[in-house]
C-alpha cells in the first residue's frame, strides 16, 4: 500500500494541517517525502499533540525528528516502527537525529543546532509520553542520552492506515489526557444549564464578537454562572438580541434604553450575582474608568454584580491586559476551564487538585 493510497482514507480527508508549501524547506523535498511529514503530523494530532499556533517550519522539523526517532524513512516503515522494546538498544541522540533527517528528508539542520532538538522538535513529544528518554534521570544535557518511542504509542502507531484507526486511536486514548489538554490546564468542572425565558433561541449574526458572546453564552456561564438566567444579550447587526425586560426592571436595573449596556447580563438567583460580561473583540475590556461608569449606572440594583471581561485568545488578553480593572474577571474562551481574577488577595491561596 502507497502513501498515496493511503492518503485519500476517510479519516485523512479532515486535512488537519496545511503545511506552507511555499515555503522553501518543504517544497525542495520529494513528494514522498512530503506526505509522509503530513501522515506523521496527522498522527501527532490523533495522539493529542497540539499543532495549532505553531510555524510551518516547526511542525516540519517535530515531524521529521519524529520519524527519525521511530526510524521511519518510507511510509511501508510506518507498519515497523521501532521503540523501545523492539529497537536491539537503539535511541537516537540529538546529532543522531540531525545525521538522519538530513540523509533522509533532505534537511542540512547544522550539527550544531542539536538544543534545538530537545528544547523544541522534540519537547512537545516528550512532554506526552510519545518519546520517551533512554536515561530519564540523566542530566539536561547530557550528550549521551538517547531518545526512543514508546512502546505503547508504537503499537497503535504501527497499525495505521488500516480501517478504522481512528476510532480504534479514539477508543485506546479516551481515558488517558493529552499534553494538549495538559497544557491548556483542563478541568473536570461540572456544567450547570443556563436558562432563558420561554426557551428562546438565539441566532447570531457572522463575526468574532459574536462568536464570543456565543461562547459566554454555553461555555462560561455553564462553568462559572451558577444557574444563571440571561437576561440580555446583544448582537452586532441588533443591538437588543434578547432582552428579559421584566426580570431586569424586577433587579432594579439602570435604565434599558441605555448604550451603555455589557454585551451579556446574567442573573443566578441562587448566589444573588448579576453578571455583567464584556466581550472583547475590537472595542476594550472594562477598565477602570467603565467599572467607575458601571457601578454609577448598577448603585439601583438588589443583587451583587460580577464585572467579567472576556476574550476569544490569550494573545488578545496580552494586548488589552494592562487595562483591565482591579476586582473584576477574566474570562479566555480558548481556556474555558479557568478565570483571572484581578482582586487583589480575595482568591489567594493553593489551588488543590479533586
Amino acid at each position: 500500500m502507497s502513501g498515496n493510497e493511503t492518503y485519500n482514507y476517510k479519516y485523512l480527508i479532515k486535512a488537519i494541517v496545511q503545511l506552507n508549501e511555499d515555503s522553501v524547506t518543504y517544497r525542495n523535498k520529494t513528494k514522498a517525502v512530503q506526505e509522509l511529514i503530513k501522515h506523521a503530523l496527522y498522527i501527532l494530532e490523533s495522539f493529542g499533540v497540539p499543532l495549532d499556533n505553531y510555524s510551518s517550519r516547526r511542525l516540519e522539523r517535530m515531524a521529521v525528528a519524529f520519524l527519525a526517532v521511530a526510524d521511519i524513512k518510507t511510509f511501508e516503515d510506518i507498519s515497523k516502527a521501532k521503540d523501545q522494546k523492539n529497537s536491539g538498544n537503539r535511541a537516537l541522540k540529538t546529532r543522531d537525529i540531525i545525521n538522519y533527517v538530513n540523509e533522509h528528508f533532505g534537511e542540512e539542520i547544522s550539527s550544531g543546532s542539536y538544543d534545538d532538538i530537545r528544547r523544541k522538535d522534540l519537547k512537545l513529544l516528550v512532554l506526552g509520553d510519545i518519546v520517551l528518554k533512554s536515561s530519564p534521570e540523566s542530566a539536561t544535557n547530557d550528550s549521551t542520552r538517547g531518545y526512543v518511542l514508546n512502546p505503547f504509542y508504537a503499537d497503535i502507531l504501527r497499525s495505521y492506515g488500516k480501517e478504522g484507526w481512528d476510532k480504534m486511536v479514539f477508543e485506546t486514548l479516551k481515558n488517558i489526557q493529552s499534553i494538549g489538554d495538559k497544557l491548556a490546564a483542563k478541568r473536570e468542572i461540572k456544567k450547570i444549564p443556563i436558562k432563558l425565558a420561554h426557551s428562546k433561541v438565539l441566532e447570531f449574526s457572522p463575526g468574532e464578537h459574536n462568536e464570543l458572546q456565543k461562547a459566554i453564552i454555553e461555555e462560561f456561564l455553564p462553568r462559572f454562572g451558577y444557574g444563571a438566567e440571561v437576561l440580555y444579550v446583544g448582537d452586532t447587526a441588533e443591538k437588543y438580541l434578547y432582552m428579559d425586560e421584566k426580570k431586569l426592571t424586577e433587579i432594579q436595573f439602570f435604565e434599558l434604553s441605555h448604550d451603555q449596556l455589557p454585551d451579556v447580563i446574567a442573573l443566578s438567583e441562587s448566589k444573588n450575582w448579576l453578571f455583567l460580561i464584556e466581550a472583547v473583540h475590537s472595542s476594550g475590556p472594562i477598565d477602570q474608568a467603565r467599572l467607575i461608569h458601571l457601578e454609577n449606572l448598577t448603585k439601583e440594583c438588589t443583587v451583587d454584580i460580577i464585572y467579567v471581561t472576556a476574550f476569544l485568545t490569550k494573545k488578545k488578553f496580552r494586548s488589552y491586559a494592562k487595562d483591565v480593572a482591579w476586582e473584576t474577571e477574566v474570562w479566555i474562551a480558548e481556556n474555558p476551564d479557568h478565570l483571572i481574577h484581578f482582586n487583589g488577595d480575595k482568591f489567594l491561596g493553593p489551588y488543590k487538585q479533586e
